[in-house]
């Protein structure tokens, strides 16, 4: 059995979530996702290597599901089926009373830490309401656990900003996840029949670094929903001269979205943009250094080997991005958040050892593309 089959769920864990009905919602209710489920002892199960999941992840949950209709997720709005059954990241969320939660949240905190929690809105219309609601149940049990608000900006103003922070949060995430207003439009605006405008998210994602302060709010983005190489790398320039964090993931299609059928980003781009995004936030490296082809895929890129050889040895960059802990550690590690048990990984929620790292050299094939200049 390798390392990425050993959470330990039946199928019927993952299929049946609790507590469930029409009237189950939010703010009573919450979804969690299976690894934090674990870790709270709310599901039985282990996590592989030991490595725990560091940051409790909810979702909003409402009967009608979400409004948004992004063609890659699978709580859009035109998605066969009822919304209590879709998945989201590809497996069940298990249904618990908030409350119930926050407690769990509570005892883990007073055994030991709890590294963070993080609240996911969905696009409905009491989503912030809620959102106020569920944050303030768990500030009130946990009341020294950070926490973060996983925004849909489309609901939100300055003042709505504001009061998320007086709630008890202290990082905002948004989920930009396109990398260009291009694909932002065909995915999540417009031209998925969706409610979502790039330039209001980042009016919002500006305004959310005004109040809460440099990298303290991040976008997710995702590579392979048919953006370019040149697309990411712009896109990480310009949050990092804004001092916003880029947090990365791994397209993986969604049974019954629009873009089912499409095929992931293969794993030697995912591996050099991965590296490539280390290298511009942490070794400074400058646009000049990267070529392009006309149809913007990453050429060569010119760089210290090694510095790049003591990033690739690290692990670090191809370790999943997420919030820290109350010490500045990686708490959000989302195991299986984008692959599934026995597939490689795409993105590790622990430090790769020895092994994992021979393992990426090989995927990345950084020879292709590394000009070896100092």
């Amino acid at each position: 059995m390798t390392d990425q089959a050993k959470l330990a769920i039946s199928p019927t864990d993952l299929a049946q979530p609790d507590d469930e009905s029409e009237t189950n919602e939010s703010p009573e209710y919450v979804r969690i996702s299976m690894a934090a489920a674990i870790e709270l002892g709310l599901k039985p199960g282990r996590i592989m290597r030991g490595c725990g999941c560091g940051c409790i992840n909810l979702l909003q949950s409402y009967r009608d599901g979400c409004y948004a209709n992004c063609t890659y997720c699978g709580l859009a709005r035109e998605r066969p089926g009822a919304a209590k059954d879709n998945t989201f990241i590809r497996v069940s969320w298990p249904l618990f009373h908030t409350d119930l939660v926050a407690d769990k949240i509570a005892e883990k905190e007073a055994a030991s830490t709890v590294g963070r929690v993080c609240i996911a809105q969905v696009q409905t219309k009491s989503a912030y309401d809620d959102l106020i609601d569920m944050t303030e149940r768990v500030r009130a049990k946990a009341p020294r656990v950070p926490i973060s608000a996983l925004v849909s900006a489309t609901t939100l103003n300055r003042e709505r900003l504001l009061h998320i922070k007086d709630a008890g949060a202290d990082i905002i995430g948004v989920g930009l996840d396109a990398a260009s207003p291009e694909v932002f439009h065909q995915t999540r605006g417009k031209g998925a029949r969706g409610p979502h405008d790039w330039d209001y998210h980042f009016e919002i994602v500006r305004a959310a670094r005004e109040m809460f302060g440099p990298f303290k709010v991040n976008c997710h983005v995702i590579v392979g929903l048919g953006e370019t190489d040149q697309e990411l790398t712009n896109l990480f320039y310009q949050l990092k001269s804004e001092q916003i964090a880029a947090y990365l993931f791994s397209f993986n299609s969604e049974p019954g979205t629009y873009m089912q059928d499409v095929k992931r980003a293969p794993l030697h781009r995912l591996r050099r943009i991965q590296l490539v995004k280390h290298l511009i936030e942490n070794e400074d490296l400058p646009e000049s250094s990267l070529d392009f082809d006309e149809e913007g895929n990453l050429l060569r890129f010119k760089a210290s080997p090694s510095r790049v050889q003591e990033a690739v040895k690290s692990g670090t960059p191809f370790m999943t991005n997420g919030c820290p802990d109350r010490q500045g550690k990686l708490a959000c590690n989302r195991p299986f958040g984008s692959y599934r048990p026995g597939e490689e990984f795409r993105d590790y929620p622990f430090v790769p050892n020895q092994d994992d790292v021979a393992t990426i050299q090989d995927e990345m094939r950084l020879g292709d593309v590394l000009d070896h200049g100092e």
